[in-house]
């Protein structure tokens, strides 16, 4: 039997307790969702004020959670995950909030080990293109040039010291 194609706003709001009970959600997430059951703006509005109501949704708790571990398993730096929060339209305030709790010493630490991965992996590239490359990857991954400029200067440094 094929779903509903417009659900009441109560079993919404039943479905979108599910959906944010099984992982963090941003409010535009679930507003996209609710608008997929069919409901109204009016409709959606009133189901997220319940959601927050009921804690099945915080935008701050869903910043914290998504920064941490978008830092630990893919390891973006802080400028990706500030693109990546904005685009999401989540609150300056909690994107403020997400970033800091990034740990700096576990941040520089994995800035180091993808530069050093990268570098590697690059062996049979020339020197510049090796460090232009390992440069544009770290950049895509949301790493900044301040970040950046130090750990390359080590790469290159440890490359010539060895050539």
């Amino acid at each position: 039997m094929a779903p509903p194609s417009k659900y009441t706003p109560a079993q919404a709001l039943q479905k979108a307790r599910h959906y944010c009970a099984y992982q963090e959600r941003c409010h535009r997430e679930v507003a996209e969702k609710l608008y997929g059951f069919g409901l109204t703006r009016a409709e959606t509005d009133h189901c997220i004020a319940t959601l927050i109501e009921e804690n099945y949704l915080n935008e701050e708790r869903f910043a914290i959670q998504f920064a941490g571990g978008k830092s630990r398993m893919k390891g973006w730096g802080r400028q990706r995950i500030e693109r990546e929060l904005r685009q999401r339209q989540v609150s300056e305030y909690c994107i403020k909030k997400a970033l800091a709790t990034i740990n700096t010493g576990g941040y520089e630490q994995q800035l180091l080990k993808l530069a050093e991965k990268k570098w590697e992996s690059l062996a049979r590239a020339s020197g510049p293109e090796r460090a232009r490359k390992t440069r544009d990857f770290l950049l895509r991954k949301g790493y900044s040039w301040s970040e950046l400029q130090p750990v390359l200067k080590e790469l290159a440094a440890g490359a010539n010291g060895n050539g």
